[in-house]
């Protein structure tokens, strides 16, 4: 798309944003001066990925759910790491270790956050990286919001790389520990992503009772033999209750189904 062209679709879509009752088609031509084709294409691209919606009994356009989706995901990450950065401080320091909270887009574990000890020596993940969901703790956490079938749809073509002997390497095993992970309501990372590495995520639920993201501590088995696990998943799941709290979640609500295009 040309850069007029991604201009008049701003054009477009700042004064759908001021027409709470919607447009015409040939209303949003003459206040934006441009020809009738010229918009109907615009408006047929945006219509398509759902930020633009038609009455067809009016024929009147205004802003679709696509484009509220798209802000409230930028609202509600700024409002999240706000709302758990205490959260994560108080973890850190009841394990001694570091902290991450992480989502999931476009198939892929973004890291959003961390909090970490100031003698910690081990170069850690920073915030903005990307890592595979099959292998990480957060990330098969966030996999338990998807039904098994997409799960297959994600590694038909995708590889599912051995990082290490642990790795799981095929989807059906990655389905299976889903289903665990999302009984016990904690995932694990055993040395799959690194070797004397061990990691534990829970679930940050919204008020709708739906996972948005997924909190996690990580420590090193040579010189943590002895860290309590149990101790840790308990701290982990609780902080990740408590984060989800602050989210509005209410713990006696049903967690609902996520579905992804």
């Amino acid at each position: 798309m040309k850069v007029q062209s991604i201009d008049r679709v701003f054009n477009i879509l700042e004064l759908l944003s001021r027409e709470h009752e919607g447009l015409s088609l040939t209303e949003i031509s003459q206040q934006l001066d441009l020809p009738t084709s010229t918009v109907f294409r615009l408006l047929s691209v945006l219509r398509g990925r759902n930020y633009i919606e038609k009455n067809d009994s009016t024929n009147v356009y205004r802003l679709g759910l696509g484009f509220v989706e798209l802000t409230s995901l930028y609202l509600n990450n700024i409002e999240l790491k706000t709302e758990a950065q205490p959260y994560l401080r108080t973890l850190s320091k009841a394990t001694g270790q570091v902290v991450f909270m992480g989502i999931q887009q476009e198939g892929e574990l973004v890291y959003i956050d961390k909090y970490e000890q100031y003698n910690e020596m081990r170069n850690y993940c920073f915030i903005g990286q990307r890592r595979p969901l099959y292998c990480t703790a957060l990330g098969k956490m966030l996999l338990t919001t998807f039904e098994d079938e997409e799960i297959r749809q994600l590694y038909k073509n995708k590889e599912m790389k051995a990082m290490t002997s642990n790795t799981i390497t095929d989807p059906e095993s990655l389905i299976r520990e889903v289903h665990e992970n999302r009984k016990r309501g904690y995932s694990m990372d055993n040395e799959e992503v690194e070797l004397d590495m061990f990691c534990v995520a829970g679930p940050i639920y919204d008020y709708r009772g739906i996972i948005i993201a997924a909190v996690s501590t990580s420590w090193d088995l040579i010189n943590h033999r002895d860290a309590d696990k149990q101790r840790n998943i308990d701290l982990v799941t609780k902080t990740a209750l408590d984060i989800s709290i602050r989210m509005g979640y209410r713990p006696a609500r049903q967690v609902l189904p996520v579905t992804h295009a």
